[in-house]
């Protein structure tokens, strides 16, 4: 039953109806979360695509517990510290493309934040303040902080909030770069920076090898920032260590999150290229922004950890192989009435959803059919008209079967309570 005397506000959802011993964990182990209601579930969702080696890895769990032991907390304000520089160098190694120094930050929203204030303040130091204007791609999820709600193509209740879009704007990215050209038409001079989810945190939608030409094209041509949004995309989650590995130029900032820590900390970095940094020091400018808990030792700990033991688990294997678990259980969805095709690339996946009438199922039958789904056996996270799929890099052949059976039966009883009609 649904409780309205929740002493915690939950998030993203009314409070009134709130099913709390379904839908509160209390412990979670490997790919599973067991929750108060007794039933141990499986995790198809990574935490919140952050925990991409599972839950409760003990090489993680003892290298934060050591430096707690040792330094329990140090800033990073006006001073740095042993971990951090291990960690920022750690992080500098890992892209195919250079970039030259790691601003850490708490997570993707804010640091999507600070990525908007780092591209306005590097146009003033090059003497263009009229270049204040950051573009970002219709149906985008950057966070919900502030300037991150704003920079967000998703309907995330805007308007409500008074969030400030002076600044921002959004273009489509499935019409080979048409949109894209009529902004820069009009407004190539004033913008500061792209930011760009290689494949797109709500609904897995990836963005089209033409767009991206394009995009480089206006790049050549117009010289604003690149920044690769990989929060939800990076560490292994879709190819390598991130998506942007492959492109042909780098990105003049690449922002990670999510399995950075593999979801034991707050944490997200910018990598910063050299053409921001060089400006930085030739003007002896100061890039006024700091977290009171960014890059703290246990957190940069953490961050060490992970990236040892994704190289120790080679981590472009697992994503390999579970990827290809995913291609065989969505073919099989597929065969279901009501399911449509699938989006994303990797481990990060999305199913389309339609109802009775063939259109896409709408945000409150979607969320619906995940709940089903829930009670059925599984964790899988809510898109557009869609379920979405992102399970650790670590599950197994079984696994990927109990996911099928899972879903397989929460859409039958989803169908039977009327989702679909």
């Amino acid at each position: 039953m649904g409780r309205s005397d929740l002493p915690m506000w939950v998030p993203l959802v009314p409070q009134h109806n709130f099913e709390s011993d379904s839908f509160t964990a209390v412990t979670a182990d490997g790919v599973h979360v067991t929750f108060e209601d007794g039933r141990r579930r499986l995790c198809a969702k990574s935490g919140l695509w952050n925990a991409n080696l599972g839950y409760g890895n003990q090489a993680i769990a003892q290298a934060i517990a050591a430096t707690m032991e040792k330094a329990s907390y140090l800033p990073l304000f006006r001073t740095g510290h042993r971990k951090a520089f291990e960690a920022a160098r750690a992080l500098l190694a890992l892209p195919a493309h250079p970039y030259q120094r790691v601003v850490f930050s708490t997570s993707g929203s804010a640091a999507n934040d600070a990525v908007m204030k780092l591209a306005r303040q590097f146009w003033v130091l090059n003497q263009q303040p009229e270049r204040k204007l950051v573009v970002g791609l219709k149906g985008s999820y950057h966070g919900l902080t502030y300037g991150s709600q704003a920079l967000s193509g998703d309907e995330l209740g805007q308007g409500i909030y008074g969030v400030d879009g002076r600044n921002i704007r959004h273009i489509a990215f499935q019409d080979h770069g048409a949109e894209l050209q009529n902004l820069f038409r009009r407004e190539g001079h004033r913008i500061a920076a792209v930011v760009m989810e290689p494949v797109l945190g709500s609904g897995a939608e990836v963005v089209p090898a033409d767009f991206l030409e394009e995009l480089r094209k206006q790049r050549e041509q117009h010289g604003f920032l690149l920044v690769a949004d990989e929060v939800a995309t990076g560490f292994g989650r879709v190819s390598s260590w991130f998506v942007s590995d492959e492109w042909p130029d780098a990105p003049d900032v690449l922002v990670t999150s999510k399995g950075l820590t593999n979801g034991t900390s707050a944490c997200a970095a910018l990598l910063v290229g050299k053409r921001i940094a060089d400006i930085f020091d030739a003007t002896e400018s100061v890039f006024v922004h700091g977290e009171t808990q960014a890059g703290t030792p246990a957190t940069c700990a953490a961050v060490l950890a992970t990236i040892q033991e994704m190289k120790r688990l080679n981590h472009q294997d697992l994503t390999l192989k579970v990827a290809a678990g995913l291609d065989g259980l969505i073919d099989e969805l597929g065969e279901m009435a009501g399911v449509g095709d699938s989006t994303g690339r990797g481990c990060m996946r999305g199913v389309k959803l339609y109802d009775t009438n063939g259109l896409p199922l709408s945000p409150d039958a979607t969320l619906a059919a995940v709940q089903h789904i829930h009670q059925a056996g599984a964790i899988v996270q809510p898109g557009p008209g869609r379920i979405q799929l992102l399970p650790a890099l670590t599950y197994t052949e079984e696994n990927v079967e109990e996911l099928r059976k899972a879903i397989t039966q929460g859409l039958i009883t989803a169908r039977a309570a009327g989702v679909f009609a």
